[in-house]
């Protein structure tokens, strides 16, 4: 697998995961553009640029218990500049509380926008 189709995985594994806001954000430098866009639903604004999703992130962290974590459901898959994920929230082994799936436009070997699609 090549490395640009490992970034979406990292973007949910390391970024996400992270509850560390100092960590994720020097992260964020390796994987997302500066002027990424994170579309969250079709009803809002994206959140623009590392701040504002790391402020995004912290918002989600502080309202689920410290073993929560975003798990993958299937490998990342790639075709030219995007790729797909799909993933689970919860407690590793337990029932989930949240699944969908990721979709990023990669340029310049970064992430520059991601879409989440929420199962319903």
């Amino acid at each position: 697998m090549e490395t640009q189709s490992i970034l979406l995985q990292d973007s949910l594994l390391v970024i996400w995961n992270n509850r560390n806001s100092a960590e994720r954000l020097k992260l964020m430098e390796t994987i997302y553009a500066p002027d990424i866009k994170f579309f969250e639903d079709d009803k809002s604004e994206p959140f623009t640029g590392f701040t504002a999703i790391d402020d995004l992130i912290q918002k989600l962290q502080q309202d689920l218990p410290a073993d929560f974590e975003f798990t993958l459901t299937t490998a990342p898959k790639s075709n030219h500049n995007i790729q797909h994920i799909s993933w689970q929230l919860g407690i590793p082994g337990q029932q989930p509380v949240a699944a969908g799936s990721d979709v990023a436009i990669i340029e310049e070997g970064k992430i520059k926008s991601l879409y989440l699609f929420l199962a319903v």
